[in-house]
């Protein structure tokens, strides 16, 4: 059997920052981007590279060592950026935007499905891995805020801000990754767990997926908004359930 790699979902992920956390675009400056960009850049790096890295590492104890081979299942967030999703597009879209919105992907994980033990099974538990992470990630990043009362100054709002976004971006990742559609790590999930026949079906829509996620995010809002009825898909199946999770993960650690 000739070896046939697949690629894991793309890690997206979408960041429209806040009222409070973004500068007004009449009052765009770079000082106000680089303040922004500051409060961001490490809650990003941390969710791409363990979200990524959970994915390879699941995969290699489960008897796939392709991202192993490859220098994937580490926290060296270099393994896993891409020079142009992680980098330029969310820098691009920083500026455009005078501080308010970020949209990127980082490197896709190589996973041979063919190379499980159980593929069916351990294609769900690989999928599922990267949210697990990120859901990990946002629960330790919350307890955190607990210790911010021993800092002072500017330095504790800059560290409370850092956790603050890295609860977000986290639960964010969780949430939109989760969703039902291949590419996305959901999409996996579903089309494992779908009888065959219909996990089939489900997985035949990969190459037009991203696509469909591509016009819900930017598509849609800008054509109704236009229209002047606009619509938020990406708010209500990622932001309204995001922000639940973030809330409810607050509450649990006695934050609010």
């Amino acid at each position: 059997m000739s070896r046939r790699f697949v690629p894991n979902a793309t890690n997206c992920w979408q960041v429209r920052l806040r009222d409070h956390d973004s500068c007004n675009m009449m009052d765009f400056d770079f000082q106000q981007i680089a303040l922004t960009a500051s409060v961001w850049v490490l809650p990003v790096l941390f969710a791409v590279t363990f979200h990524e890295a959970a994915h390879g590492w699941v995969a290699w104890r489960l008897g796939d060592d392709t991202a192993k081979q490859l220098g994937r299942v580490t926290f060296n967030p270099f393994k896993h950026i891409d020079p142009f999703g992680t980098v330029i597009l969310p820098a691009l879209l920083l500026l455009g935007s005078g501080g308010r919105m970020m949209f990127g992907f980082a490197k896709p994980v190589p996973v041979n499905f063919a190379r499980l033990r159980q593929p069916r099974r351990d294609m769900v538990l690989v999928a599922a891995a990267g949210p697990a992470s990120n859901l990990l990630i946002a629960v330790l990043a919350a307890s955190a805020l607990h210790t911010v009362g021993m800092l002072d100054g500017d330095f504790r709002d800059w560290v409370t801000q850092n956790l603050v976004n890295a609860v977000w971006i986290n639960v964010l990742l969780c949430v939109f990754n989760m969703l039902p559609l291949p590419p996305l790590d959901g999409g996996r999930v579903a089309v494992g767990l779908l009888p065959p026949h219909l996990g089939i079906r489900l997985a035949r829509l990969e190459r037009a997926g991203i696509v469909i996620i591509l016009a819900a995010i930017f598509l849609v809002p800008f054509v109704t908004e236009r229209l002047g009825m606009p619509v938020n898909i990406f708010w209500w199946l990622v932001g309204a359930p995001a922000e639940y999770l973030m809330g409810v993960i607050f509450s649990g650690l006695g934050l609010l």
